[in-house]
């Protein structure tokens, strides 16, 4: 009985030993490959660049006070739309202390001058009247008396500046009340009622009141990296995307290519400027982040493959090839001529036909069967 059981289990084993060398076999064996293939297609190629940068106004004007003071009143607020020479805003003058005093000091001794000529014009007067000396030397005396006169006006004028910015002959606050210099849009006012302000002079630029631009003229202004630069030039249709404004695409027109580059970040950069073509029923705010598709070359209508298919032979020139099924599954090399990339796809001068069938990536065999 005891050998009845062994005998049983020895050939349980071998069952077990035998079952095993199977399975590991079967599933060792490899299905024959298999490759998917394609075939070319007519489409187009296009070459393109991109740069980044924002869209401003062509024209924006920093407003400045020609007067320094502290701001009395604001007449604007950002987003209205101006006209040339509308009120902006008025500043009160603070009168520096030592020109006051140069100036009262100035008119005190032009109205004593002014004393004492009269005094000499008076007495010549009676004594030309009466004929005792000639008109030659009357009027000599006269100049003085109108000169002395003319000398007290401009001192009066000259301290009703300092203090007020008016003056006596025009009657009209024209320093102290700041007007656009153009028509277009108020973009910022940084500055509140009660500000002091510093005019605009030799040895400093003045206090901004306003920023205003004509929004009806845009241009972006972005950067192109060195390798890209000479592939360009003025004329050039660009494509613009602006982040804020989805699903529209804005044409311009290159307009300035920067002759000197600027580091950043190991790179050089070379600033360009495309005027815009605005579309009606979307606003443009300045500012505005934009990428511009700058097209480098493009054929319409060509024969192309997708540029993963095309192989090349190392250290050989035009040694463009792909590999064309003969019979199912047997490929053989045929080498092509190739024209413009995008990237992704290239253009096919020569060498192939519309039927042909490219061998593209090899299809897995041994994979299961995905569900649904």
């Amino acid at each position: 009985m005891k050998i009845f059981w062994r005998i049983l289990l020895i050939i349980f084993v071998v069952v077990l030993v035998l079952g095993g060398i199977y399975f590991l076999i079967t599933k060792s064996k490899r299905q024959p490959l298999v490759f998917k293939t394609e075939t070319p297609v007519i489409s187009d190629i296009i070459q393109k660049t991109v740069a980044t940068g924002t869209v401003t106004p062509r024209k924006e004007i920093a407003i400045k006070p020609q007067v320094s003071g502290i701001v009395e009143a604001l007449y604007v607020e950002p987003g209205e739309h101006v006209k040339k020479g509308d009120l902006i805003a008025k500043v009160k003058i603070i009168p520096d202390m030592v020109a006051l005093n140069a100036a009262e000091s100035r008119l005190n001794k032009a109205k004593l001058q002014l004393e004492d000529a009269k005094l000499v014009y008076d007495r010549q007067k009676k004594v030309y009247e009466q004929g005792v000396i000639p008109e030659a030397e009357f009027q000599t005396v006269r100049i003085e008396y109108n000169s002395a006169l003319e000398e007290v006006e401009a001192a009066e004028n000259n301290l009703q500046l300092i203090k007020d910015g008016i003056t006596k002959k025009s009657g009209e606050i024209s320093n102290t009340l700041i007007r656009s210099t153009i028509e277009g849009m108020v973009l910022d006012v940084p500055i509140e009622v009660g500000t002091s302000v510093i005019q605009t002079n030799t040895f400093n630029e003045g206090t901004t009141i306003a920023s205003v631009a004509d929004m009806g003229e845009m241009i972006f202004e972005g950067k192109i990296d060195e390798t890209e630069v000479g592939k360009i030039k003025e004329g050039m249709k660009l494509e613009l995307t602006i982040g804020a404004i989805e699903d529209q695409i804005f044409d311009a027109e290159l307009e300035y290519i920067a002759p000197k580059g600027i580091e950043e970040n190991g790179a050089v950069q070379f600033e360009i400027k495309a005027k815009v073509k605005l579309e009606e029923g979307y606003f443009i705010r300045a500012g505005y982040s934009a990428n511009a598709n700058i097209v480098l070359d493009r054929r319409d209508s060509v024969m192309v493959v997708s540029e993963a298919l095309v192989q090349f032979e190392e250290g050989k020139k035009d040694s463009a090839f792909v590999e064309i099924e003969t019979s199912p599954q047997i490929f053989e090399k045929r080498y092509i001529i190739t024209g413009l990339s995008d990237g992704i796809n290239i253009e096919v001068v020569s060498g192939l036909e519309m039927n042909d069938k490219i061998k593209a990536g090899e299809i897995d065999t041994n994979a299961p069967p995905q569900e649904g």
